[in-house]
């Protein structure tokens, strides 16, 4: 794990930003054929692990409502690999060659391999599961707008900023945007239930994984 600790301000709000990347191998143009199809079980070429993920995760941290202010802010990168996006339509079912076929995708206004827009929505979950609020946050809804393709090999940042804080449900209400080379690709809004620490007696969980 890599962590930049950068204390900065937006519109006058102070708010540490801490951005970490996340990596992982490729699988290679091995892993699938020309038409895109997936193979029901690892390449040889792959040899150990059907883990065909390996990445460098942030730590897991756990915040109450009551540690939470507007302006909070976290940051995540993710270079998009293959291996996501072909190990993401082996999980969900989504084979639109569109996203596993360079040939296909030659033929589209593409002109290239995109990510799943889910995919990519998937990260803003990683940030508000691990880090912003962390463990025991609960999703209550989630608004999306995909603004721009993700490509292969494209790095994107995610950025989520408590905007409202609701006291009465301990309810957070936060902006997400994921971008690529300072252009938004996706946007949205999320709303979390957060744990409180009145519920847990002050006692933070101890999470090992």
């Amino acid at each position: 794990m890599t962590a930049n600790h950068n204390p900065c301000r937006i519109s006058g709000v102070p708010r540490c930003t801490r951005t970490y990347y996340l990596t992982a191998f490729d699988v290679g143009a091995s892993a699938r054929g020309d038409d895109g199809r997936l193979p029901e079980q690892c390449p040889k070429q792959l040899h150990r692990p059907c883990l065909l993920f390996r990445m460098n995760l942030p730590p897991l941290r756990t915040l109450f409502f009551e540690d939470l202010s507007v302006g909070m802010a976290e940051t995540l990168e993710k270079t998009v690999s293959s291996s996501d996006v072909v190990g993401f339509a082996q999980l969900t079912g989504d084979r639109n060659p569109i996203h596993l076929s360079e040939h296909f995708a030659a033929r589209t206004s593409f002109g290239k391999r995109i990510a799943h827009g889910l995919y990519t929505a998937s990260l803003i979950s990683a940030v508000l599961g691990t880090r912003l609020p962390g463990p025991g946050a609960i999703y209550i809804s989630q608004t999306l707008n995909f603004r721009a393709p993700v490509k292969i090999g494209d790095t994107v940042v995610v950025t989520v900023t408590v905007q409202e804080l609701i006291p009465e449900k301990s309810r957070a209400r936060l902006s997400c945007i994921c971008s690529v080379d300072d252009e938004v690709v996706l946007d949205g809004e999320a709303l979390v239930k957060v744990p409180s620490e009145k519920t847990a007696r002050g006692k933070r969980p101890m999470i090992k994984l």
